[in-house]
């Protein structure tokens, strides 16, 4: 009975998700085309991810690990740990002042109508090409330079291994951050493997803790980034375990 109500559940989802991107297509497809109109796109993208998380039945509680304030007027590059497809909501949902444009993968632009809007709105990469994502610091640092703020999840995907707590953090946002001067916002989305997996027979609604760990500055190396990033973001989410 419980596999049942999860199908119901994610097949809700499908619904959901087709009525709200039919409703926001065309004024995020139309605003999309010039850049000094993107915040005003931004706040349909916004109403989307806001309808796709709360209408799944989740909230999120915010809990502060620094003192550290985000600036509305300076762009960031902000990142955390990627173990749900609901993961791609929060940030929208954390950011009502910072237009947000996240690195995604090409393929989903094969997706009707979502796509569309999809690859006018975020910096697709071909991980299969160097070149493509070579060429993918550029058109982040454009987006910022506009800006906007970039959304990377450093662990590149979601590993196939469900034990793996946290993977390795791929280098693309910290060469982005250190190379361009801009700022890391280091997130933890804790409880969203559990509640709402890749596995469609398990998940249910509940509430989401989300970590605000740290905003690194750019003055230090790729390498130290990298570092202290994963460190952060790894402590609360072993902390969350004990």
């Amino acid at each position: 009975m419980r596999t049942i109500l999860v199908y119901a559940w994610r097949f809700w989802m499908v619904i959901l998700g087709t009525v709200l991107t039919l409703i926001f297509f065309l004024p995020v497809y139309i605003l999309s085309f010039r850049k000094e109109h993107y915040k005003y796109c931004y706040f349909f993208i916004r109403l989307w991810a806001i309808g796709m998380f709360y209408g799944m039945g989740f909230r999120y509680k915010k809990i502060l690990k620094t003192t550290k304030k985000i600036d509305k007027n300076q762009p960031y590059v902000i990142i955390s740990n990627h173990t749900s497809i609901m993961d791609v909501m929060l940030p929208c949902i954390l950011f009502p002042n910072h237009p947000l444009c996240y690195v995604g993968k090409k393929e989903i632009e094969k997706i009707p109508i979502f796509g569309t809007v999809y690859k006018r709105v975020c910096v697709m990469v071909d991980r299969k090409s160097a070149r493509s994502r070579a060429d993918v610091y550029r058109r982040c640092a454009e987006r910022m330079q506009d800006g906007q703020s970039v959304v990377i999840f450093p662990e590149g995907g979601v590993p196939d291994d469900t034990s793996v707590i946290l993977d390795q953090f791929k280098d693309g946002a910290f060469i982005l951050a250190a190379k361009h001067q801009f700022p890391i916002a280091v997130f933890t989305f804790r409880g969203l493997k559990e509640m709402f997996p890749f596995d469609n027979k398990k998940g249910y609604p509940g509430v989401v803790k989300v970590f605000f760990n740290d905003i690194l500055t750019p003055d230090a190396t790729q390498k130290e980034l990298k570092e202290k990033a994963f460190e952060e973001i790894q402590l609360s989410l072993i902390e969350e375990l004990k």
